[in-house]
């Protein structure tokens, strides 16, 4: 066959590695004798990728293989996959967890394409696989499939709602999440109707500008950022490492949220936390959220609303914070998953063997984050998905590893109730959002009983 290739790339990213990682995926793909036409080079840009899917246009290809190498956005993915009518795939490489910085993050750029393109109904194959494993057989597979397995679907509920799940609902009808900019282009995971969510579950949302995030923050008076100082120091070492003129500018922050939630009576925020906290404010957003999560006011970043409801119901069902985290990769071998964010977890999760410290970004370079692997013990999955055409619960349960950090932030390693093989073949079939929350303990029962009494279905991620 002739195969068209786009290999996806950002340089945010380590641009050294996707390369390498890049001529691996080359060469296995060259083993397979299959004609390559396309770019043998990193697509960086919008232009980039425009320019190479013109040029496959020309020379008529039975297939389109996209290469995840790097995160991107699902942008690229859509376009690419309106422009031809033939078969389309996606290859994305996973990375060793060796508690550096995500140096690819090519699953949740997967994961963001996946929700995408099953929205429009496109069907297509993918693979996330070590190209320098024994990848043959797998990418034969990918390139000659002609028919995907169809993805599970959540079930109706058979249980009774006690009363506790009913408070739970009725505690929802009256909430407000403020809506702080609009999430970023080609993240349709983080798309919401307000009157939709009105409907479901009586949550109001109430957009807010950006830009009135900023100047609430710049307008935060000395003694309230000592505060968040002092606030952030009790939890964290390594202060007074970081850029102290940035992290001034990122602790504003945090009187900056309370303040906004007490003027507008908001009990969770969706924020869209880069890149204009960092291009156009200059510090980050994330150690703000960890504290204000810790204080059981959830914040969704990239202003992901239902991420939001998704903290708050399940808050509520495990009466303890919850930490919002992207699944970065998940191992047939090991049979492990990795949750991670950039380091924005709340402090109460964190390993009491492993001192949490103070951090910067790892793509942008600034403070403040949150730095810890997440401490062992039972934990509950919740995503209120609206991956189906319909909203749904989405379940799952695991076990936290006593790990070694898998990379910078706040991360954790989990063996789920699902073998990680069959949670990977489920999560991207299904096209499921990128953000879950987590809380530790076995809260599956009672949410179980919570989509009963909202008249949602439930997909269960277990074994």
């Amino acid at each position: 066959m002739r195969i068209g290739l786009l290999p996806l790339g950002r340089a945010t990213f380590d641009v050294a590695y996707a390369e390498n990682r890049l001529q691996a995926m080359l060469r296995a793909l060259n083993a397979t004798g299959h004609e390559l036409v396309g770019s043998r080079d990193l697509l960086m840009d919008e232009d980039a990728t425009a320019t190479a899917v013109r040029a496959i246009t020309d020379a008529d290809v039975d297939r389109v293989l996209i290469l995840q190498v790097t995160f991107t956005d699902a942008v690229a993915a859509v376009d690419i996959a309106a422009a031809f009518d033939q078969p389309l795939a996606i290859w994305a490489p996973p990375e060793p967890r060796l508690g550096g910085r995500l140096r690819l993050n090519a699953f949740c750029g997967l994961n963001l394409a996946a929700h995408a393109l099953k929205k429009r109904g496109r069907r297509f194959g993918w693979l996330y696989a070590d190209p320098d494993g024994p990848v043959g057989d797998d990418l034969a597979l990918l390139l000659a499939a002609t028919d995907l397995p169809a993805a599970p679907r959540p079930q109706p509920v058979d249980t009774e709602v006690s009363v506790r799940a009913r408070s739970i609902v009725d505690g929802l009808r009256g909430l407000r999440i403020g809506r702080i900019g609009e999430h970023p282009p080609g993240f349709d995971t983080c798309a919401y109707d307000a009157d939709a969510l009105q409907a479901l579950c009586g949550v109001a949302v109430e957009p807010i500008d950006l830009d009135t995030l900023f100047e609430r923050a710049r307008a935060v008076p000395g003694n309230a950022v000592e505060g968040a100082r002092t606030t952030a120091a009790a939890v964290l070492d390594g202060l007074d490492a970081v850029d102290q003129e940035q992290l001034e500018r990122s602790l504003r922050f945090r009187p900056a949220l309370d303040h906004m939630a007490g003027e507008g009576g908001f009990d969770a925020f969706a924020i869209r936390c880069w890149p204009e906290t960092f291009t156009a404010y200059g510090g980050a957003v994330c150690g703000a959220v960890g504290m204000s999560v810790e204080d059981r006011r959830p914040c969704a970043c990239e202003a992901d609303v239902y991420g939001a409801l998704t903290q708050l119901v399940l808050q509520k069902a495990a009466d303890q914070p919850v930490f919002l985290a992207d699944l970065v990769d998940l191992d047939r071998d090991d049979g492990t998953g990795v949750v991670w964010h950039c380091g924005q977890a709340p402090a109460s999760m964190r390993d009491p063997d492993v001192a949490a410290t103070a951090t910067v970004h790892t793509n942008r370079k600034m403070p403040l984050l949150f730095e810890f692997p997440l401490r062992p013990g039972r934990v509950t999955v919740l995503r209120v998905s609206q991956a189906f055409g319909e909203p749904a619960f989405v379940l799952a349960g695991g076990e936290m590893l006593k790990r070694p950090m898998a990379f910078t932030g706040t991360s954790g390693v989990v063996r789920f109730d699902r073998p990680a093989g069959a949670m990977l073949d489920d999560v991207i079939a299904s096209g499921l959002e990128h953000h879950t929350a987590l809380a530790y303990g076995e809260h599956r029962p009672l949410l179980r009983e919570v989509a009963a009494a909202l008249g949602l279905p439930v997909l269960e991620l277990t074994s």
